[in-house]
């Protein structure tokens, strides 16, 4: 185990949640994208990016379980940088299949890929407001076996989580947004800038 490296991941963590805290208690947490939390998120991906071109995926005979689940929260947080995530995404999965990360920590990194890329998601990991003010899954790929998916993965159903999303949105104060439809048009414009979409090709005029 790399000691410093450990260390290092978890002071990660701890900046971006403590952020996080502070832009909630202050109300400003559900605006946009605040540039604070944009500014952090993207100074870890380069850091992240780093330790990826070092070390391959931080799994736990690395960094111990504590710091494979900080290296997840990076990455998971690194919504302004496709690539890294498309990246961090293989090799967090080969990190599963030889035991030095967990199949939970994919499954989500994955759905958050998805979602980005404008796919069904497969987990039901990612959530957002829906058409009638509801924090509710993301769309979701055979929503029949999604509670099975989970299950392998050892993850509660998608009720359970359902439920324990919208506590905890009730509980820090999360609101839908005044005008969802305004905050969609934003959403797309960035997912466009930063590369998750394609820029819509305009005809020529005739």
């Amino acid at each position: 185990m790399i000691e410093s490296l450990r260390k290092e991941l978890l002071e990660m963590k701890r900046r971006d949640l403590e952020l996080r805290s502070e832009l909630l208690r202050s109300g400003e947490l559900f605006d946009g994208y605040h540039p604070r939390l944009e500014a952090i998120h993207r100074a870890h991906a380069e850091r992240l990016a780093a330790i990826l071109d070092e070390h391959g995926w931080p799994g736990r005979s690395l960094v111990g379980d504590d710091g494979a689940e900080a290296a997840w929260l990076v990455v998971q947080h690194a919504i302004g940088d496709p690539a890294l995530q498309r990246r961090a995404r293989d090799l967090l999965g080969e990190a599963v299949r030889r035991g030095e990360a967990e199949p939970w920590s994919w499954a989500c990194l994955d759905d958050r890929i998805r979602t980005f890329e404008g796919r069904p998601q497969r987990y039901g990991t990612q959530f957002d407001w829906d058409d009638d003010g509801t924090l509710s899954p993301l769309p979701i790929e055979d929503p029949e076996r999604v509670d099975q998916r989970r299950a392998e993965l050892g993850l509660e159903s998608l009720d359970q989580r359902v439920r324990a999303m919208r506590e905890r949105a009730a509980r820090e104060g999360e609101r839908p947004p005044a005008d969802r439809e305004a905050r969609q048009r934003r959403f797309e414009a960035w997912l466009r800038e930063v590369g998750w979409r394609r820029a819509e090709r305009v005809s020529p005029a005739p």
